[in-house]
């Protein structure tokens, strides 16, 4: 091989390696060294990604929008007026999502949105009750055989 050629391969159909075969490289076009203002500017202007690129975009961010938001509700807090934002929604889609999720209200209680709730609209019982509801499931299940498993195969192992 010389300079400038290279030995190619391609896969073929199935995946199957297709013949090796000489490939001439083509140089790079390019420049060692800083590029002068007329010249960047001629390569700028021919680009065919000028038109595209040339004004720039400060489109609103959800950052942006999620702060606004939240002033809006700030403000609308010190004033005392309540919206629900059930009101604001257009599409009847959007509304029966939205009553039918579940919230947390005020009070830490889980309640539901929609008028027509089915079952139990608060959590009753304490955090302490929780975690040790929590700590019985797991140990009843594969967790808790192996845990046993473990302590008593170390108390009674055979020497």
């Amino acid at each position: 091989m010389g300079v400038g050629e290279a030995v190619t391969s391609f896969l073929g159909d199935k995946r199957v390696p297709g013949f090796a075969t000489r490939t001439l490289i083509r140089p790079p076009q390019s420049q060692l060294g800083p590029i002068q203002d007329a010249q960047r500017t001629g390569v700028i202007q021919a680009s065919d990604l000028e038109q595209k690129y040339r004004h720039v975009l400060d489109r609103v961010s959800a950052f942006e929008i999620l702060n606004q938001r939240a002033r809006a509700a700030a403000e609308a807090a010190e004033l005392g007026v309540q919206e629900h934002p059930a009101e604001n929604m257009d599409d009847p889609a959007d509304r029966r999502v939205y009553n039918s999720a579940r919230r947390i209200g005020g009070t830490g209680s889980v309640r539901r949105l929609s008028s027509t709730s089915r079952g139990r609209t608060a959590e009753t019982g304490s955090i302490g009750e929780a975690l040790g509801r929590a700590l019985v499931k797991e140990l009843s299940g594969t967790t808790g055989r192996r845990i046993i498993r473990g302590v008593l195969g170390g108390l009674f192992k055979r020497r």
